[in-house]
């Protein structure tokens, strides 16, 4: 399969391009610098090669803006139309195309659901409130006339990536390290997470199973409350895991980011992945760290 990718030098994107590429699928990178390989863009300024996209079977859209770090006005801006208005930039583009590719698997996010307490969820619960829920909307809306020309539309709706080098774990280790780890707020809302090597596995599940479409829940199957993943981690760890970090010093310290990122609940199920016998090879919390950190 020929493949285009967005967002292929970051967290996500490098080993996924590594997968595909050991997978035999050929992988072409879009690109902002020089500095890598691929076809270049500059979406800010609605610049890219068109007919270098010419002949492809499918496009995966992992571009977007860190949502870490304080969420000022300006960064808020930053994360919402690096979603948005560059999805329709490049949507745009590959409509306009005379050989388009037949798949189209955006990045996407739990975020979606906002702060729902107990409630179990899956693709079919309703929007809920908040910052993160608003961008997610308006950046899946931005890719669904996709499908009105004849493409394969599918939103990957990504739970708590874990992976040492990156993500909420990366940045958990060094205060666990330091035995300074333990619950966040009052440790009863629910994360519901996906080891990064399953994550890569759903998005190859996705450009190849013709049933992948729309909202995907990419999430483990067996969720944990915050007070069970640190737990957890600091046994993993062989650390403690009892200094409480306030849900008032959370939003203190990092505002609203830390406020819908560590405070929401989200319980979440996998339930299409499921249906379609999508088989994780990391379905509880304890064995997947020990298989990321342990190694």
């Amino acid at each position: 399969m020929k493949i285009l990718i967005t967002g292929a030098t970051g967290f996500l994107g490098t080993p996924l391009v590594e997968r595909l590429l050991s997978g035999g699928h050929q992988v072409t990178r879009i690109v902002r610098s020089t500095k890598h390989p691929g076809i270049l863009w500059d979406p800010d300024n609605r610049k890219i090669d068109a007919h270098r996209l010419e002949g492809y079977d499918a496009v995966i859209h992992l571009a977007g803006e860190s949502i870490q770090g304080r969420w000022t006005a300006a960064k808020k801006q930053e994360i919402l139309s690096s979603r948005t208005d560059n999805t329709k930039f490049l949507v745009e583009v590959l409509s306009h195309l005379k050989h388009k590719p037949k798949i189209f698997v955006s990045a996407s996010a739990i975020g979606y659901y906002g702060d729902r307490q107990d409630e179990q969820l899956s693709e079919e619960a309703l929007l809920g409130r908040g910052f993160l829920a608003d961008v997610v909307k308006q950046w899946e809306a931005a890719s669904k006339s996709l499908e009105k020309e004849g493409m394969r539309v599918s939103w990957i709706r990504t739970g708590l990536v874990l992976h040492p080098s990156g993500g909420a774990l990366g940045k958990l280790l060094l205060p666990f390290k330091l035995g300074l780890g333990g619950p966040v707020g009052n440790g009863k809302q629910w994360w519901s997470w996906i080891e990064r090597g399953d994550l890569l596995r759903v998005y190859e599940f996705a450009l190849t199973n013709e049933a992948v479409h729309g909202p995907i829940d990419a999430v483990a199957p067996n969720p944990v409350t915050n007070k069970e993943f640190v737990k957890t981690l600091g046994k993993v760890l062989s650390r403690p895991a009892i200094v409480p970090l306030p849900a008032i010093a959370v939003k203190l310290i990092l505002g609203e980011m830390g406020k819908e990122l560590l405070l929401y609940s989200q319980h979440v199920k996998a339930k299409k992945l499921e249906e379609l016998h999508f088989s994780f090879n990391h379905t509880e919390l304890s064995p997947a760290l020990k298989h990321l950190l342990w190694k």
